[in-house]
């Protein structure tokens, strides 16, 4: 849980691939570069445009655990606009490499799969 803060604190990272339940969203993001903070904010910045949101890594102990597969999630929330409130969830961990974040979620609703993936700039 540690290193994958660690990973994600170090440095900026951008979104190579966002598939929301049955579409590819990732050009929804083109051009913005992520920062996630120590401080739990989690900052989108392209050119003028800033978007903070927060973000957070609980295991299964925590209170916004979803009960999934996965003991560990990787949480994001942005509050606007609506691009950015669709990468809230308390996502799944397919992998992390000091490179590559790569997170997956299988929505309640239509029972679609969605899947995050950053790569650092």
């Amino acid at each position: 849980m540690q290193q994958t803060q660690n990973t994600a604190q170090s440095g900026s990272w951008k979104i190579t691939y966002f598939f929301d339940s049955d579409q590819n969203e990732t050009n929804h993001f083109n051009g913005f570069t992520f920062t996630f903070n120590e401080n739990g904010s989690l900052v989108g910045v392209n050119g003028s445009t800033t978007i903070t949101g927060t973000w957070s890594v609980t295991d299964s102990n925590s209170s916004d655990d979803d009960g999934g597969s996965s003991d560990v999630d990787f949480n994001i929330f942005f509050a606007s606009p609506p691009d950015f409130e669709e990468l809230s969830d308390d996502w799944d961990i397919i992998s992390v490499t000091n490179s590559k974040i790569e997170l997956t979620d299988v929505s309640g609703g239509n029972g679609g799969t969605d899947f995050l993936t950053f790569e650092k700039i």
